[in-house]
């Protein structure tokens, strides 16, 4: 699985989740507060879940348009 992550909605940076180790690769990743992310399938499928802490607030997200992607500026 493919963590597309932005700070600044324009660089990214690319990290791999998975089971290879030895490849850098993670089972889990943290994503910092203010953080925009995306996820690509590698693979035939993934199963993959989010979840946030310390709390949730709707008030507190916001979801980018669906066609945009880290790379395309602030949505």
């Amino acid at each position: 699985l493919a963590l597309l992550l932005s700070t600044d909605g324009v660089s990214i940076q690319e990290e791999t989740l998975g089971r290879r180790t030895a490849d850098q690769q993670a089972y889990h990743r943290v994503v910092p507060k203010g953080t925009w992310f995306s996820m690509q399938s590698k693979g035939d499928w993934s199963l993959i879940g989010c979840t946030v802490s310390p709390a949730f607030s709707f008030a507190d997200f916001e979801l980018a348009p669906k066609d945009w992607a880290p790379g395309k500026g602030d949505p």
